[in-house]
């Protein structure tokens, strides 16, 4: 299991698990589904360490069942879940917080003429 060289701000902000990395992952690419075998790798977190807490996500709204293709379902986050639109929110905030800094650096850095 590979470990992320550059933590994106939620896992920095929460701490590095496996079921936060899942989150980072859907988070980020909210738009797209994925296979669990596609969310695992691409998280950095084993199929069977998923498989322990996919279903309950599944149950619990968090995740949606999208489509079918071959033997593979694939997932994606279940953006009318209020819990889901609000984890996006949070994230958003957070990463804008950490960029904060940045960009008035950038801006406060006289221009070279």
């Amino acid at each position: 299991m590979k470990i992320k060289k550059n933590k994106s701000t939620f896992l920095e902000v929460f701490g590095d698990t496996p079921k936060l990395r899942v989150l980072d992952f859907l988070i980020e690419n909210h738009f797209f589904d994925y296979p669990m075998t596609e969310i695992a790798k691409k998280s950095n977190v084993s199929y069977n360490s998923i498989k322990i807490f996919f279903y309950e996500w599944i149950k619990d709204g968090i995740i949606v069942k999208t489509r079918k293709v071959g033997k593979s379902d694939y997932f994606k986050l279940n953006l009318e879940n209020i819990f889901v639109k609000n984890l996006i929110k949070l994230d958003w905030i957070l990463t804008k917080e950490a960029l904060a800094p940045t960009l008035i650096r950038k801006i406060e850095k006289p221009i070279a003429t």
